[in-house]
């Protein structure tokens, strides 16, 4: 093990806001340019440090169709994938200077394999990586709904999804069901799970919405959202519960709506095409643009904007 009180060296650093176009309601990354000769103590130090979600940190690719390679740590431990990092290190790489190997590709290398990525203006989109579901057992069915506080007919269907991350994806009568819900975050803790859930708007109304976000949040005594009137059409609204992992709830989750997308689409709860909203019950107005392509390959895309730019000292 490296000397945990070696010098430090001053590497550069971004803090980026992922899935949105509007600084601060987004999901925060923080992403180290040059990880290099850092250790994997050092790397999970420093993402205690930082006490985001996930922090992210770039290296040379090791497989020469990589144009470069991430490691992704949350504050107690490694990931092998995630989705708002890949995003936000894509975003991060590219204004650095990084130079794509194939025009209009990025091609990233992480635990989970090879991701590619794709721009959309000045959007990015990740191909979602392989999925493997499975429909959960009865018994651990209701007791994950009984952790969220739902009724057994609140739930219309539910899918364990496992893209690298492992989430109990749930699938709900409506948005209201999914921004009302108070869970009980140590029965999650103690079931050992994730919990990813969803429900269609039945209004494509984004102030109704975050109206009832609002009230929600005072109810539990979180922070309320703040109104982003961005006009958009939300087809689906998200929420993320990851006890398990130290996150209560995550503001916007990549990997998550990567799942949930390709099982929705292909059991026919959602159109090829469709908005997620995530992030309203902690002030967040996360935004999450699925696509399936002709290929039936399933894209999730957002904006990232950077919000601190300069150098730290690791």
């Amino acid at each position: 093990m490296k000397n945990p009180l070696r010098q430090a060296q001053d590497r550069l650093f971004k803090q980026v806001d992922v899935f949105t176009a509007h600084p601060y309601f987004g999901n925060p990354l923080a992403v180290v340019i040059d990880g290099s000769e850092l250790d994997d103590a050092a790397m999970l130090r420093f993402a205690q440090w930082t006490n985001l979600s996930e922090t992210a940190f770039l290296l040379p690719p090791t497989d020469p169709a990589a144009d470069y390679r991430v490691r992704i740590f949350t504050p107690g431990g490694e990931l092998p994938f995630a989705g708002h990092p890949t995003i936000g290190s894509c975003h991060a790489w590219l204004q650095a200077g990084g130079k794509p190997k194939a025009p209009g590709q990025v091609v990233q290398q992480c635990g989970a394999g090879l991701v590619p990525l794709r721009r959309e203006g000045t959007r990015l989109a990740f191909a979602a990586p392989p999925l493997k579901r499975s429909a959960p057992s009865p018994a651990l069915l209701a007791k994950v709904a009984g952790a969220l506080g739902l009724k057994a007919q609140q739930v219309i269907a539910a899918q364990v999804l496992d893209n690298g991350p492992v989430w109990f994806g749930l699938l709900l009568e409506d948005a209201d069901a999914v921004l009302a819900l108070t869970p009980d975050h140590r029965a999650l803790k103690e079931l050992g799970v994730k919990a990813g859930v969803a429900g269609v708007p039945t209004v494509h109304d984004t102030s109704l919405l975050i109206g009832r976000s609002n009230r929600e949040a005072r109810a539990f005594g979180n922070r309320p959202a703040v109104p982003l009137d961005d006009g958009a059409k939300i087809d689906l609204e998200v929420r993320a519960f990851a006890e398990p992992i130290g996150v209560q709830e995550d503001p916007v989750t990549g990997s998550l709506n990567a799942g949930l997308a390709e099982w929705l689409i292909a059991d026919g709860h959602m159109p090829a095409r469709y908005l997620a909203a995530q992030g309203q019950c902690l002030g967040r107005a996360g935004r999450v643009h699925i696509e399936r392509d002709a290929e039936g390959r399933i894209w999730v895309g957002g904006d990232a904007v950077t919000c601190v730019d300069g150098r730290v000292a690791l």
